[in-house]
């Protein structure tokens, strides 16, 4: 008589938990479900940007409008002058969206002029640079400033986040090992004379050097349809 209590104590408790864990499965079911929606709707959008021709580059007024969900990797042209200021490197062992890069080396981020005064910093293309040497980046960039105007063409980026293994950035060798380039203009006194600077940078496409360095050109995505994965980098 005693004991009956006590199992349907430990009934009752076993159904709560089951119940609970019906509960759980459902929802990750349902999150999986809309992860994939979402994915869906990423690929689509994606595939839509980088195959559309590219549009003009957002006037200034609009900057602040811009958000990554709904401008990255749209594809712009327009026409800028490589300033004379320091570039910065950043760190790479490849890349998600070039099948063209491999292997550790650098990208060259450099403060481009508008003819309107704004700054728009580019990614003028990777760098192989397998330690990361600042002469080697300096010879590279070096014959892309001519002070002369050039038409660009690109994709709108958008700056990363630092993870909490990210590497701090090394001031003396202008070496960063995120794509922000709002830290870098910080670091690097691209706002120079006050000028406005782009809440967004340009991965370049074109034009290519006569050299072939530093090495722009266009972005490929090869997303595969798991809604587990989102391999945007």
């Amino acid at each position: 008589m005693i004991a009956i209590p006590g199992r349907r104590r430990s009934g009752v408790g076993f159904g709560v938990f089951t119940l609970l864990m019906v509960a759980v499965f459902v929802g990750l079911g349902m999150w999986q479900l809309q992860r994939r929606v979402e994915k869906h709707a990423l690929i689509a959008a994606l595939t839509e940007r980088l195959a559309a021709p590219p549009g003009s580059l957002p006037s200034p007024s609009q900057w602040n409008a811009l958000t990554p969900d709904r401008d990255e990797f749209r594809r712009v042209s327009f026409v800028a002058r490589y300033e004379r200021r320091p570039d910065a490197m950043v760190y790479s062992s490849g890349s998600a969206v070039r099948d063209d890069i491999s292997g550790p080396g650098t990208w060259a981020f450099l403060p481009a002029r508008q003819p309107t005064g704004e700054t728009v910093v580019i990614n003028a293309g990777f760098v192989q640079n397998t330690m990361q040497d600042r002469g080697q980046e300096d010879r590279a960039v070096a014959p892309l400033i001519t002070s002369e105007p050039v038409a660009l063409t690109g994709y709108i980026r958008f700056p990363e986040a630092a993870g909490a293994l990210t590497p701090p950035e090394n001031p003396a060798k202008r070496l960063w090992f995120t794509r922000d380039h709002l830290a870098m203009a910080r670091g690097l006194g691209w706002r120079g004379d006050g000028q406005k600077i782009a809440p967004f940078y340009i991965d370049l496409e074109q034009p290519v050097p006569a050299n072939g360095i530093p090495k722009p050109g266009p972005l490929e995505f090869h997303l595969k349809d798991d809604h587990l994965q989102f391999p945007i980098a």
